[in-house]
């Protein structure tokens, strides 16, 4: 039997369908943040993130009866910007929720997903995830805040700001230092319920999206020119 296009994309599953009016975007949010990183690099070390060689994954899965029908989803962004202050144990760094891509191959094989979504599949979940479920147009970036836990080695206090809402969650990562830069990685599991959205189902509940939602990481930051 053919899988069912579910369209599971970021944050829940969607039956592809027309989209509904979006209302007008929001203004991008200034540059306040950045700007400390600018004032900072006058008296400490500030390192800008690597786009190249950083990348973020969010994984999500199918529940339900009958989820043998549907698709888990790997959505990734690659276009990370922003700045890390070793010195003050602080990193701030944004990506833009137009630029992710849905279902690489390599990623999905990284992530031991068991299906293969065709190609409509695949427009279907980004065009739903960013209009739909994400409203990109009203919210545009994502942005998330890195503070080392005091005490806690190089554990992270990692403020996540997503569709409007800010959820602070501590992150074990592994921290790689070197004279020209650093990298950070880990895993943390969120909640699509802690951003106010609810998973949504189709077939009575037969097929659904799972709340939780996978996230991986590899942040790398060098000096700039």
């Amino acid at each position: 039997m053919k899988p069912i296009r579910t369209y599971l994309p970021l944050l829940v599953l969607v039956a592809g369908c027309a989209s509904t009016p979006t209302p007008p975007p929001a203004p991008t949010p200034p540059d306040a943040t950045f700007n400390w990183y600018r004032d900072a690099a006058r008296t400490q070390q500030v390192l800008r993130i690597d786009t190249a060689s950083s990348l973020i994954t969010v994984t999500v899965r199918r529940g339900g009866t009958f989820s043998r029908l549907g698709h888990d989803h790997v959505v990734a962004s690659r276009s990370i910007e922003g700045f890390v202050a070793p010195d003050a144990g602080r990193a701030d760094f944004r990506f833009r929720l137009d630029q992710m891509s849905v279902d690489e191959t390599a990623l999905r094989t990284k992530a031991g997903l068991d299906t293969q979504p065709d190609a409509d599949a695949i427009a279907g979940t980004r065009t739903n995830m960013l209009t739909r479920v994400l409203e990109a147009e009203r919210f545009p970036l994502v942005t998330l805040h890195a503070e080392r836990a005091a005490g806690k080695g190089d554990t992270l206090l990692l403020k996540v700001e997503l569709h409007g809402v800010s959820r602070t969650v501590e992150v074990p990562a592994t921290i790689e230092r070197s004279k020209g830069g650093l990298s950070a990685s880990g895993t943390l599991t969120l909640r699509q319920s802690d951003f106010g959205i609810t998973p949504m189902s189709v077939m009575g509940g037969a097929l659904t999206v799972q709340d939780p939602m996978e996230l991986a990481f590899r942040i790398v930051a060098t000096a700039p020119p």
